[in-house]
């Protein structure tokens, strides 16, 4: 299941993408489904088999929109964590020059930081040098501690795509990361989660980034360092894990700052995010 949030003249709505249309649960049966998908994760058994009998039905052609007629919002608007993991492609880490670590190198990112598929990411005015980082991101499903690797999976409820903008002047400025990774629209995600039965294996995924039609990014998250199940499990240690967490798992090689010369994002620049089974996320940069 393909789950997007998105508008339709002011009017918020939930529904299931399917090829270039999607349909709407929330026209379909508005009390049940409010245009929130951490309403949905946390009725998801009970939702997502009300979901299907009412699209297995003839679906009423005032919820049916096409996906060019719809403005698609990012799908959780408001998660309580979103939580990246930093050098998690050993290629990426030779082109920064930096050691592969021993465990997962883990930094935040702010809700503020939070936009959709088709929005600005906005160049702060305090850098110069700000870049592109292509990641397949995990949708927590339930609340998770002290989870063990074997049973890490049990708390996906799905998977979606980040772009981790980053203004490596500021990163490194700064001696740690926040700054640099979190300015307003620096986390671009979505355009919709699909959930894990979906996705065969989330460790065998092509994922790539175009820069303006040029390929910047193209690996396959075959060659994370840190699985997913290491990685949930390793931060339910410390942290709850809640319903609707947002967990970046690193990008691949090929970003601007390991290129020579190097690429930082311009006004006018084109990005698109692809991940195999998942979709594509496209935004373009202004400032």
């Amino acid at each position: 299941m393909k789950i997007a949030i998105f508008s339709v003249q002011s009017d918020s709505h939930i529904g299931i993408v399917q090829d270039e249309q999607i349909i709407s649960l929330t026209a379909l049966d508005p009390d049940e489904f409010p245009a929130c998908l951490k309403t949905f994760i946390d009725r998801s058994s009970e939702l997502r088999t009300r979901a299907e009998k009412l699209i297995e039905k003839r679906v009423n052609d005032d919820a049916i929109f096409k996906l060019s007629e719809v403005k698609i919002l990012p799908p959780i608007a408001q998660p309580e964590k979103i939580i990246c993991v930093g050098l998690n492609y050993m290629d990426h880490c030779k082109e920064t020059g930096m050691e592969p670590p021993d465990s997962p190198v883990i930094f935040s990112k702010y809700a503020n930081a939070i936009v959709g598929h088709n929005d600005a990411i906005e160049i702060p005015i305090n850098s110069t040098e700000v870049d592109f980082e292509a990641e397949l991101a995990i949708v927590i499903g339930r609340e998770a501690k002290h989870v063990s690797e074997e049973e890490a999976n049990d708390y996906v409820f799905g998977y979606t795509i980040m772009n981790d903008i980053s203004a490596r002047d500021l990163q490194f400025q700064d001696g740690q990361w926040s700054r640099g990774k979190t300015a307003d629209t620096f986390a671009p995600f979505g355009p919709a989660v699909v959930t894990k039965d979906e996705v065969d294996d989330p460790h065998n995924l092509a994922i790539s980034l175009e820069l303006n039609g040029e390929m910047m990014q193209e690996s396959n998250t075959g060659n994370l360092i840190f699985t997913v199940p290491k990685i949930i499990s390793f931060l339910s240690q410390s942290m709850t894990l809640k319903p609707g967490d947002l967990i970046a798992t690193g990008t691949p090689p090929g970003v601007g700052m390991g290129r020579n010369p190097k690429v930082w994002l311009k006004n006018g620049d084109k990005m698109n995010v692809r991940i195999e089974r998942i979709g594509m996320l496209s935004n373009h940069v202004i400032g």
